[in-house]
């Protein structure tokens, strides 16, 4: 059983407004996804990383001068 931290990384990118439709207008995640972020297994990270919230118009934030 391993002990490491989360893999994945939040898409969280400090806009922490939700929409009428109850979304955060940062990372097209509602309040519920929030809060089970932590509990969530790598596998259902990506999924939301790479299916679920482009799908709802997420972008990953990319840093400057990359």
């Amino acid at each position: 059983m391993s002990n490491s931290l989360a893999t994945i990384a939040s898409p969280c990118s400090g806009v922490c407004q939700l929409d009428p439709a109850g979304l955060c207008l940062g990372c097209r995640r509602s309040g519920q996804e929030i809060a089970f972020w932590r509990q969530m297994s790598d596998a259902e990270r990506s999924r939301y990383m790479h299916e679920i919230l482009p799908a709802r118009g997420w972008q990953p934030v990319v840093p400057a001068g990359e």
